[in-house]
């Protein structure tokens, strides 16, 4: 709970959010320098099946990173839990030569992530990647190769910028193995582009939770957008304790949607391969009585008319590249509703910044 004089900009969390464009750009700029990249992507030439590992929010950015390596390379990838690696190797396993698995842990320290890289390693001889915020972690020692994220790391227990910045790099990876050199110099415009807009967001999120209360929340979006939803309903539940559950955005529809009532909020994380199919079901949704919240790099007519919230990022670019910025209003609405309801984003119920199992 909070205390008395507790003010909502004294959190780390907060600041650790709002941090996120110039976190982007010493990353994007510390893997340029150090050509830790092009390094992996020579090892990695003959590497065609990509497996993209984590745990928490880890697997959903795990998910986030295989999309991404998959529209952008044309290869197979997929994402798999660490718990799944350790108890159902058969269904998760693919010991080939053409195989590459990438183990994402912000600490280094998580116990299934750590194990998980062992196993890979020792007993399936498969080629390790972390990915990490940390230096000289238990993954590190784990894996053939390391890609730290020193700047991006956090003293709040949710992750944040941890995420966003550990999916920059990979989808800088992706566009490396692409031969799409111009997605790294797209993603330094994008933190130059949202560095000017994520105080305002701030403010308009608070303002938004100030005015509105819910008894749940829904996160909705399609393609490589749905690992943003499940994460965005993850930060909600771990910062406020508020019931939360994310769906592909038409899938909704078939039953899920009869949970919908004035108390609830959705969030859409609206594509723009898909935006008319996803902006139908929003506003069929907002008919039903839901408020909703658009997100999105361009909102239409329609999407102003019918939208309670939106955000519109407006960026020249690969939409891609809209990923990290369009998690942001999630871990804002996360953060300002767990404060009005009196409690400490720093210090979220029954949570540990780091898993450890004996």
């Amino acid at each position: 709970m909070l205390g008395p004089n507790k003010g909502v900009q004294s959190f780390a969390t907060l600041a650790e959010i709002l941090s996120q464009p110039e976190i982007w750009r010493q990353c994007l700029s510390e893997l340029e320098s150090s050509g830790a990249i092009r390094e992996i992507l020579d090892e990695a030439k003959s590497r065609t099946e990509w497996t993209f590992i984590g745990c928490g929010s880890s697997f959903y950015l795990a998910e986030a990173a295989a999309a991404s390596w998959t529209m952008m390379t044309g290869q197979r990838a997929r994402a798999v839990p660490a718990s799944e690696i350790l108890l159902f190797p058969g269904m998760s396993v693919r010991a080939a030569e053409n195989a590459q698995a990438v183990v994402i842990s912000r600490s280094g320290r998580t116990s299934e992530a750590v194990k998980a890289a062992q196993v890979l390693s020792q007993e399936h001889r498969l080629p390790t990647l972390g990915v990490t915020c940390a230096a000289d972690s238990q993954l590190e020692e784990a894996c053939d190769r390391t890609i730290r994220l020193l700047a991006a790391d956090e003293k709040s227990m949710v992750m944040t910028r941890s995420f966003s910045s550990m999916l920059l790099a990979l989808q800088v990876l992706a566009g490396e193995k692409s031969g799409k050199t111009e997605i790294a110099s797209s993603l330094g415009r994008l933190a130059d582009h949202f560095a000017g807009r994520v105080r305002a967001l701030s403010a308009q999120v608070e303002e938004f939770v100030s005015e509105h209360s819910f008894a749940d929340y829904v996160f909705l979006g399609q393609g490589p957008f749905h690992s943003l939803a499940r994460e965005a309903s993850l930060k909600i539940t771990e910062m406020s304790c508020s019931y939360s559950q994310a769906f592909h955005t038409l899938e909704f529809r078939h039953g899920p949607k009869a949970v919908v009532s004035p108390a609830t909020c959705l969030t859409f994380f609206l594509s723009e391969a898909g935006l008319q199919a996803e902006s139908e079901v929003r506003a069929e949704m907002h008919h039903l009585g839901g408020l909703t919240i658009a997100i999105c790099n361009r909102a239409n007519d329609a999407i102003r008319r019918s939208s309670d919230f939106i955000f519109e990022l407006g960026f020249d670019g690969p939409e891609l590249a809209t990923l990290a910025p369009f998690i942001v209003p999630g871990q804002l609405l996360a953060l300002f509703t767990g404060v009005k309801k009196n409690l400490n984003p720093d210090e979220p119920k029954n949570l540990s910044r780091v898993v450890i199992l004996d």
